[in-house]
């Protein structure tokens, strides 16, 4: 598995301190993209929380799901969350150690005042002094937020002092990207109370719990102003899958005032991603579950035509260039500043997303635009499924015929890859196994890419012929 190391730098330790007339919470950043260009300590506000409590929680929520591995919990995680200024709210990211699940806050303009909101992302500082601090904080006093260094820093200190450096896996920076791309084929399928909601998830069993329950995935359904749980995908279930992943959300729970879930609609038994947030005064909080616990959302392989796509590829380039740090991309206004059609601007956002240039909101059905602040990119240039499809093309080991193609592997053993309806479908151990559920197997990808060459090759070659038409028709 291939892995670099991140190295993140701040300036002073994030920290919670008393004041006059309240308490100041400041919130370090790291190197980070901006609308300017990278800068080493970007700040993003300076104002304050009219919830500090339900802030507060909200943090320590990501903070736990930045530091867990629900697979595996004794071995610990250290990622900073990330940190996005949209310029009317706030949003602090985190991913699992495990690579299972996907935490945001979003502190939105009713949860925000007194400060401009700024443009840009990078790593926040969360240590555990800070948490510690974070879960005493009362109620009663106003709370400053500073995220990014204070006005004399950059002035007043010679580099940074305080430095990690954290291993980053591809699997887990393709997870973290992906899981934006996976989210944007949810859509609402509950909506419960603040009373139902805290009932709900405080039944639901705690980290140490059961990690899937017997005979399969584990779903729930809505029934009158709750959810009933269902051992089958009936129509209108959500999925959930490893429900002690949930637990984070019981930090927030007391300042609950709805429960929303967000998922794909129940097709047959395999376990799917949903999506959990709950509804704060002035914020929410959202956790995003992978179809297994033991199971991250790099493999799911659900994006893996677009990123075959020559096509999307150059859309996405251009596409990146309009984007300006907005907090509801609309596809309508892409698609008229950039000429695309508006299924072409999806697609290059699905390039997009799979790069962490956007995330998803399920709330608002919407791309946002932030830049991961690691090198996602590699995560898509590594992809292990697309690098074996291009390496067969490459070795010449696909023959068309029709609606059939045979793949030859490398050991000789011939792959038969049949399209019916545009979906194409293969006679290896990946199909039989997964059957789609986890994206395209490398023979039916490398099929793909071979129709594709060979589809654009035709059509330069028609235009090639109607313009040789055209000069010997002027001639004559």
């Amino acid at each position: 598995m291939t892995r670099s190391l991140q190295a993140v730098a701040y300036r002073r330790p994030s920290a919670l301190k008393s004041a006059t007339g309240g308490s100041r919470l400041g919130l370090e950043t790291s190197r980070g993209a901006t609308p300017t260009g990278v800068e080493d300590h970007p700040r993003f506000f300076a104002g304050f929380l009219t919830s500090p409590q339900v802030a507060a929680a909200g943090l320590l929520a990501v903070a736990d799901v930045a530091a867990a591995r629900y697979y595996q919990p004794q071995l610990r995680a250290s990622l900073d969350p990330v940190v996005t200024g949209n310029g009317d709210r706030l949003r602090f990211e985190s991913f699992s150690g495990c690579g299972g699940v996907y935490a945001r806050l979003d502190v939105l303009a009713p949860g925000l005042d007194g400060g401009a909101v700024g443009h840009g992302t990078t790593n926040v500082d969360v240590n555990n002094p800070l948490r510690e601090a974070l879960s005493r904080l009362g109620g009663a006093d106003p709370l400053h937020l500073r995220v990014g260094p204070e006005e004399l820093a950059v002035t007043t200190l010679d580099g940074p002092v305080v430095e990690k450096k954290v291993p980053l896996p591809d699997r887990w920076l393709r997870g973290f990207a992906e899981a934006q791309v996976i989210a944007a084929g949810f859509d609402l399928r509950a909506e419960l109370p603040a009373d139902e909601a805290v009932r709900f998830l405080r039944g639901l069993p705690g980290p140490g719990g059961a990690r899937r329950a017997p005979g399969g995935p584990r779903w729930v359904v809505p029934v009158g102003r709750g959810l009933r749980p269902t051992t089958r995908a009936v129509p209108g279930a959500v999925c959930l899958p490893g429900p002690e992943r949930l637990a984070a959300l019981r930090r927030v729970l007391r300042h609950a005032t709805a429960l929303r879930v967000y998922g794909p609609a129940a097709t047959g038994t395999a376990a799917a991603a949903a999506a959990w947030e709950v509804v704060l005064p002035g914020m929410r909080l959202t956790l995003t579950l992978s179809p297994d616990a033991s199971r991250g959302f790099s493999g799911e392989g659900g994006v893996l035509e677009t990123l075959a796509a020559e096509e999307a590829g150059a859309d996405a380039e251009l596409i990146s260039v309009l984007l300006a740090w907005e907090p509801r991309i609309d596809v309508a206004d892409l698609a008229a500043a950039s000429g695309l059609t508006p299924e072409r601007v999806r697609a290059a956002l699905v390039r997009l997303g799979t790069s962490g240039q956007v995330g998803y909101d399920t709330a608002e059905a919407a791309y946002f635009h932030r830049e991961l602040p690691y090198d996602a990119g590699r995560a898509e240039r590594h992809n292990p499924r697309l690098l074996s499809a291009r390496a067969l093309v490459a070795a010449g080991a696909v023959t068309l015929d029709g609606a059939l193609a045979t793949v030859t592997a490398r050991d000789g053993h011939l792959h038969r890859v049949r399209e019916e309806a545009g979906v194409l479908t293969c006679s290896c151990l990946w199909w039989a196994k997964y059957r789609g559920g986890r994206g395209p197997c490398k023979h039916a990808l490398a099929v793909r890419l071979v129709r594709r060459g060979a589809a654009e090759a035709m059509a330069g070659a028609d235009a090639t012929a109607r313009e040789l038409a055209g000069i010997d028709g002027g001639a004559r």
